[in-house]
């Protein structure tokens, strides 16, 4: 059979704008901003290259292992068919040098295989009659997928952390066994999937983020992320480059994401951080708590990073600096949060030598308990009205009651002046917005349930309306976000937060003076701080 003849033409619109994301952990990567990162790989590579254009390099070969539509290894594609124009002049010959010699994905599951296949090579089937490439001789050309599945061992995935009960399915159903991450070895397992000595330049994609493990807490069922093993996996792989979109939230929190974060943060060789604050900058109509950013890894050239946060399409704020500050465990997200983090610390007596720690006794995390301080979850109720001796309850959607023999946690503080404060803040990732849950005093007598933390205890009324009254600064929620990566308000968010007077109470005025700040640093914590008492809070 006699393959259609050769070419290549834009599409317009362009499909893969208009497609539907498969789920938020499954996100399909906008044409705009691959091109964005395939631009800050082409900056760096010339940058250490002596100026050579990535593009117009035939020995480059990529690896996109979690390919979804394809859209890296297309876009790639395009690049190199005009950048090899002059050393490949025919276009046949040129499209098959790229196709089977420099671009390679790994699917995630059959449908994105067909899809992604569909995009690079204008085929359902690589070595099909209307195939741009000419040389395949399978079907899947260099877009690899095959079923996985999971290795389960005590109810979860060995590999994945994935629930068994959530992911062990029929074989009609996807698995989400994603390939790349089920292998210990990731060399041996390019070898298998493509054979040879395959070596990768570069290393590229979105990759999925989260599974469900199957169990549930104080707040509904959980999910494990994932995008870190697909990115600790391609490190294995010790490519010149890998750049990867990841959810922001590595940056300072995450459910499993300690280790992964601290082996980012000592990672020298991480060169660029483009963050967006609001993931619907990158995918709109999708809400990925904290937002998403992507990172630019280079073997050979470490160094400080270049961070840039990027807000409605616009570029707000660049700086190149260390990816940690000396004392911090975190990744603070917001440049111009350097300088006023570094500025509190120093009044307080917490930055010596450059090592940013707040002194034991200058730390307000020490009045703010953990979740669900007194052991009663979110759907505690209790009764409708107080006997003799019973507790008051602030739960969820009121006040109940309990018998105090029933309480059997924090009992030293039940009869102490304390503020109450939700666990989660404002839901939205645009700016300004109130960080934080509306804060109130409790009374003696009274505690929580899940619904909220605990803050205190203190001496009176006093002073707990003190405190309410420093919550509600702009500044004290200010320092709460720079460690706070998605709606959840857990006590570690309170880390950077200093210690005050609280025999009186706290305007934001008092605080800017008594730090120092700029009116440009003051005019940053006002554009991304609300202040307290809007009516939408």
């Amino acid at each position: 059979m006699t393959q259609a003849p050769f070419q290549l033409q834009p599409h317009n619109p362009d499909v893969l704008m208009c497609i539907a994301n498969l789920s938020n952990d499954e996100v399909f990567t906008p044409p705009e901003l691959v091109n964005q990162m395939l631009d800050t790989l082409a900056m760096s590579w010339a940058s250490t290259n002596n100026g050579a254009n990535i593009w117009a390099d035939k020995e480059v070969s990529f690896l996109d292992p979690c390919t979804k539509s394809g859209v890296f290894l297309r876009e790639i594609t395009k690049r190199l068919t005009v950048g090899l124009e002059e050393q490949i002049p025919d276009l046949t010959e040129r499209v098959n040098h790229i196709l089977t010699k420099q671009v390679y994905g790994i699917a995630i599951t059959e449908l994105t295989s067909l899809l992604a296949r569909r995009s690079v090579y204008c085929s359902k089937y690589a070595n099909g009659i209307h195939s741009v490439a000419r040389k395949f001789r399978s079907e899947e050309g260099n877009i690899w997928f095959e079923r996985t599945e999971h290795k389960w061992i005590k109810g979860s995935c060995q590999f994945c952390g994935a629930s068994k009960a959530e992911y062990a399915r029929g074989a009609s159903l996807e698995t989400h066994a994603y390939r790349f991450v089920h292998s210990e070895h990731a060399h041996s397992l390019i070898k298998e999937l493509f054979g040879g000595k395959m070596h990768f330049d570069v290393v590229i994609g979105n990759p999925p983020y989260q599974l469900s493990t199957g169990g549930t807490g104080g707040a509904g069922v959980q999910a494990r992320p994932i995008y870190n093993l697909f990115v600790e996996q391609a490190k294995s792989l010790d490519p010149r480059y890998l750049c990867m979109v990841t959810p922001s939230r590595w940056f300072s929190g995450g459910m499993g994401l300690d280790e992964f974060r601290e082996s980012m943060l000592k990672d020298s060789r991480i060169r660029v951080i483009q963050d967006f604050p609001d993931s619907n900058d990158v995918f709109p109509g999708t809400q990925i708590k904290g937002g998403v950013s992507y990172f630019l890894w280079d073997r050979d050239n470490p160094g400080d990073a270049q961070v840039s946060t990027i807000n409605n399409g616009k570029v707000v704020s660049v700086s190149t600096r260390p990816i940690i500050e000396p004392g911090l465990d975190i990744f603070v997200r917001y440049n111009e949060g350097i300088n006023i983090l570094k500025k509190v610390f120093k009044v307080e007596g917490g930055d010596i030598d450059g090592r940013l720690e707040l002194p034991v006794d200058k730390r307000f995390i020490n009045f703010v308990s953990a979740i669900g301080p007194f052991g009663l979850g979110t759907t505690f109720r209790g009764k409708d009205s107080a006997r003799a001796g019973d507790v008051k309850v602030y739960r969820n959607g009121g006040i109940g009651y309990i018998a105090r023999r029933e309480i059997s946690k924090e009992t030293r503080v039940i009869d102490k002046w304390k503020v109450f404060i939700p666990p989660a803040g404002s839901g939205s990732d645009s700016f300004p917005h109130p960080i934080l849950g509306k804060p109130f005093v409790g009374e003696p007598g009274s505690i929580s349930s899940w619904t909220y933390l605990y803050i205190g205890p203190f001496k009176n009324r006093g002073e707990a309306t003190n405190v309410v009254s420093y919550i509600s600064t702009r500044l004290f929620r200010f320092l709460v976000l720079l460690r706070k990566s998605t709606q959840h308000a857990t006590r570690s968010v309170y880390t950077f937060v200093p210690n005050q007077d609280f025999s009186k109470s706290w305007t934001d005025e008092e605080l800017y003076s008594k730090y120092k700040l700029t009116q440009r640093e003051i005019a940053f914590v006002e554009s991304m701080v609300r202040p307290a008492g809007d009516a939408d809070e």
